[in-house]
């Protein structure tokens, strides 16, 4: 089968992993057509997140430590992680393959790892392709400790992600200072990965969304899909309503030869109705977006990205006059209230970390992070041989799309075996 007998492909969602995959569909010669219910692309999970290209974030959450820290945890509002204890089949099917997945630890890691260090390439080609600006500061990322225990637990785990190849060296105190002399406190230790970076999420998938349609790729925007029909005899068609012409908007429809469910939180809604199991829970995230207008602001912000692991709170500089301040997770269903015993601890952080720098200006931001309880993408076939999925990369959405994307557009256009 060539890549004309499969022409017509749907991409559901056009946050990161929708219009990377859009976009490499349409360089292998595809017919896109890339449906979200927003007017716009990477207006949801994709539009504040901390900012971070983090290969040295790719520790997945699987171990009894997290497990008990949820617990502790549960009934403090501000607290790094937080779950509400309100029952949900989801959620306790989720939380029970969470803990099923504790002894894939090791692999999980060293797999994210790899796949963290391959996307790199993948996206700044397409960054340099594309004459995309997205405030992109390749500084590296500084993770601090305050602790010798946390450093040590830390030290474990750089070993473990050197496995998968990537270079994270250990740093004193001094060292911290001197690779960012903005950040204030007492620390043990850290570790220093040179090669990570830093990028506004919502430029780059806006400027590949433009990119996208000089490729040709259709835009169906502000469209909500209401359902996928799989016997259709002209192929998988979609049916779908203007988002914005309420309930009775006039419900249009198109077929395509395959289908690619992109969806975010939304896809275990779009896998059950074809016919597949994706179990991807929502986890709110929240961000502070600081504006920097004055001088003196500027000059107290950092620009090294910074992980501090004891709060879970991660940064990044967008630009000269944006510093990003993102972290927590938050397991409350598919609620996106932004709340401000949430947001308090960020700005608290902030205050703390960084005296100089007003945080009179700082706007706040929730998204839900699409994660899977192996903390693994979904990037597979459906039972469907005509559904694809690309899918559930939880709070690394950001830093394994463009590696993803690419999988999924060479197993969408690739010929089956001769019999």
């Amino acid at each position: 089968m060539s890549t004309s007998d499969i022409s017509r492909v749907a991409v559901i969602g056009a946050g990161i992993t929708g219009i990377t995959t859009a976009y490499n569909l349409a360089r292998r010669g595809c017919r896109v057509t890339v449906f979200d219910r927003q007017p716009y692309a990477a207006m949801e999970t994709s539009f504040a997140n901390g900012g971070q290209l983090s290969a040295s974030n790719a520790e997945v959450w699987n171990s009894w430590a997290t497990v008990l820290k949820g617990i502790k945890w549960m009934f403090t509002p501000g607290a790094p992680l937080l779950v509400n204890p309100k029952p949900s089949w989801h959620k306790l099917s989720w939380m029970g393959e969470f803990v099923a997945s504790i002894p894939r630890y090791e692999e999980n890691t060293l797999t994210t790892a790899r796949l963290a260090i391959e996307a790199r390439a993948h996206l700044m080609r397409m960054a340099r392709e594309e004459n995309i600006a997205f405030d992109c500061e390749e500084r590296g990322i500084l993770h601090f400790y305050h602790s010798k225990a946390e450093f040590e637990a830390a030290a474990r785990v750089s070993a473990l992600l050197a496995k998968g190849g990537l270079e994270r060296r250990a740093v004193t105190p001094d060292e911290i200072r001197a690779i960012e002399p903005s950040l204030n406190g007492d620390f043990y230790g850290g570790f220093y990965t040179p090669s990570d970076f830093t990028g506004d999420i919502h430029k780059f998938t806006t400027g590949l969304a433009s990119a996208c349609e000089r490729l040709g790729v259709a835009m169906r925007l502000a469209s909500d899909v209401q359902s996928i029909e799989r016997n259709s005899a002209d192929g998988i068609r979609v049916n779908w309503a203007s988002s914005e012409g309420g309930k009775h908007a006039e419900v249009e429809s198109e077929a395509f030869d395959r289908i690619v469910v992109c969806g975010g939180v939304m896809s275990r809604r779009l896998g059950a109705s074809l016919g597949d199991r994706v179990n991807v829970y929502p986890v709110k995230g929240y961000s502070i977006t600081v504006q920097l207008p004055e001088a003196t602001d500027q000059a107290a912000a950092p620009w090294t990205s910074l992980l501090d692991d004891r709060a879970k709170i991660v940064t990044s500089r967008l630009g000269p006059s944006r510093f990003r301040v993102a972290g927590t997770a938050e397991f409350n269903g598919y609620n996106k209230d932004i709340r401000a015993s949430r947001i308090e601890p960020l700005v608290q952080w902030c205050r703390k970390h960084f005296p100089g720098m007003s945080t009179r200006h700082a706007v706040p931001w929730a998204g839900l992070r699409p994660m899977m309880p192996d903390m693994l993408p979904r990037v597979m076939r459906g039972r469907d041989p005509r559904v694809f999925y690309n899918t559930g990369h939880g709070h690394l959405g950001w830093t394994l799309s463009a590696a993803t994307a690419d999988a999924v557009a060479a197993l969408v256009t690739a010929r089956p075996n001769k019999r």
